[in-house]
């Protein structure tokens, strides 16, 4: 009588892999850059001002075997009001949370310094680590070296080397990423692209705007809430208000007899109708909430997470 044959039980090992990466930097080092490069589309916002990610905004990019869930966090900046105490709080709780940390630097510019404790922090063993040279496009061979050597000092790891608008290195910066990310199955459907909602980009998109056209000072008093959102009028009707501090900067964002809102609105309806897909109704108002960037029911009010343990 023939032996039975043994069975073995198929392999658990996923064909797939997928996790979270971080993006970490300094303000204006071009994360913001790099994540709409990665992802071939534009989800966060780029201006020539620093610090203009407040939030921490996901991106999904899916392709044949791998699915990357990038995390763009707001610049680490020295805390001048709870607001900044609220952006650095959003890159803490993002480490922990993620498989893989690029870190990235501005290889045209001389190497930060860093508070040893986030240099501890992103030495922590049980993610992956990657120190990114952005701007290669601008940055001598020599500045760049420099930077590289910086960073194996600093972190004892590896560098890639891209730049984040021309393209170069994106590709090869890919692969590495995706080498660094555990066997896993895919966390969201391919054809999702962001975790984030609408409404969300849309207020980004309105506060780009108000970065584009108003520069200096304004921009980092103001902070955009979307009220109504109904996707299935004709058009997409959306009313939204732009909040800042002061009367004075009111009267600027709304201008002589209105021009101010008004060229506004028209470009910003124009980057939310390229972003929906669709026709849409943009109803802007301005309102004065005064210090906001300092008042914790406000930045609550306004969707901000306020570190309960910080002093004002």
């Amino acid at each position: 009588m023939p032996e039975p044959t043994q069975q073995f039980p198929e392999s658990s090992t996923p064909a797939t892999r997928a996790g979270n990466v971080a993006l970490i930097g300094q303000p204006n080092v071009g994360k913001s850059s790099l994540l709409n490069r990665l992802l071939e589309q534009k989800l966060s916002i780029v201006t020539p001002l620093p610090q203009t990610t407040r939030e921490r905004v996901v991106g999904i990019d899916t392709r044949e075997d791998v699915q990357m869930i990038f995390v763009d966090t707001p610049g680490l900046v020295d805390p001048r009001y709870l607001l900044h105490h609220s952006m650095l709080q959003t890159v803490r709780e993002s480490i922990p949370d993620v498989d893989a940390i690029l870190f990235l630097l501005d290889a045209a510019a001389t190497p930060p310094l860093l508070d040893p404790q986030l240099v501890d922090l992103l030495r922590q063993r049980g993610r992956a680590l990657l120190v990114v040279l952005n701007k290669i496009d601008i940055a001598t061979a020599a500045q760049t070296e420099a930077a590289r050597a910086w960073a194996h000092e600093t972190f004892g790891v590896e560098t890639a080397t891209v730049s984040a608008v021309t393209g170069e290195g994106v590709e090869e910066l890919r692969g590495k990423i995706a080498s660094l990310l555990p066997r896993s199955p895919f966390l969201y459907p391919p054809d999702e692209i962001s975790s984030q909602s609408v409404r969300f980009f849309v207020e980004e998109l309105v506060r780009e705007t108000v970065f584009e056209l108003f520069k200096q000072e304004i921009p980092y008093s103001v902070a955009v809430k979307v009220d109504e959102y109904r996707e299935n009028a004709e058009p997409v009707y959306i009313r939204a208000t732009v909040y800042v501090e002061r009367s004075s900067q009111k009267g600027i964002l709304i201008g002589e007899g209105g021009a101010g809102i008004r060229r506004l609105g028209q470009e910003a309806r124009r980057k939310i109708e390229e972003f929906v897909g669709a026709p849409v109704y943009l109803d802007l108002w301005i309102k004065v909430l005064p210090k906001w960037r300092r008042d914790p029911t406000a930045l609550r009010r306004l969707g901000f997470s306020v570190p309960s343990t910080e002093k004002r």
